[in-house]
């Protein structure tokens, strides 16, 4: 599993999601809330999905065994390319999974529900897609994580992310274990389509043709940047997976 490079485009949303993290600090529905006389009112509490444990060891195998196929999509969801990607997905009658990046989550809630509505799962992709969060002390990584998680829970409507993928594949034993403790199987990838760098339509499509034998879980975006390429790539592999016998699934946890 390669470990991408930085990316400028999430640069710009660590501030965001670093403000968001402090402001959800300073209103967190788990902590008291005084009154003007000085007595802690505890703050109703929100009830939430119960949480499985789940291996801390990074899921590449498919729930539909050795012919099995999964579909990740990172980094939205974005407004303009994520419900291309989920017409695409539909009109092949795919499942993916969508790795969402927490403040993107946040800022587009009406497409995190539209990407549960349509049969497919919840990724935790953190706040801010730190490529280097592996160098981070565990507090930021806690704060990357579980703050993401809230966000991606809250504008879904209260469906939690089933897996953890570290961006750029920054994991750290640290980090997997925290994310199988709130229910997230630590998520990687066999084959990188390499979309982010957009280097043709046919380049993507021979990457993945050459290297799915190399295991099931393929990676693509549908944020980050012009995604054009990416859709016309995914309308050329979706059919040839299926022609190759390969069906559809999603990482197992």
């Amino acid at each position: 599993m390669a470990k991408h490079k930085g990316r400028g485009w999430h640069s710009r949303l660590l501030a965001a999601g670093l403000g968001v993290t402090a402001v959800a600090a300073a209103t967190s529905v788990w902590t008291a809330q005084a009154d003007p006389a000085g007595a802690q009112q505890p703050q109703a509490r929100v009830s939430a999905p119960s949480v499985t444990k789940v291996a801390a060891d990074i899921a590449h195998a498919s729930d539909r065994g050795a012919r099995g196929v999964n579909i990740t999509i990172d980094d939205g969801p974005d407004p303009i390319w994520t419900p291309q990607v989920l017409q695409l997905l539909k009109d092949n009658g795919v499942k993916a999974t969508f790795c969402m990046v927490g403040t993107q989550a946040k800022a587009y809630p009406d497409l995190v529900k539209k990407v549960v509505a349509d049969g497919h799962r919840l990724c935790d992709h953190t706040i801010s897609h730190d490529t280097a969060m592996d160098s981070k002390s565990e507090e930021y990584q806690s704060q990357q994580i579980l703050d993401a998680e809230r966000m991606i829970t809250e504008a879904s409507g209260g469906v939690r992310p089933q897996y953890y993928r570290a961006p750029g594949g920054a994991f750290t034993p640290y980090s997997r274990k925290l994310a199988a403790s709130r229910g997230m199987r630590p998520l990687g990838w066999n084959v990188d389509s390499k979309d982010f760098e957009r280097p043709g339509v046919d380049t993507m499509v021979a990457t993945v043709k050459s290297e799915i034998s190399n295991g099931p879980t393929v990676l693509f975006h549908d944020a980050g940047g012009e995604r054009s390429q990416t859709v016309a790539a995914l309308r050329e592999v979706l059919p040839w997976l299926k022609e190759q016998g390969y069906s559809f699934g999603f990482p197992v946890r």
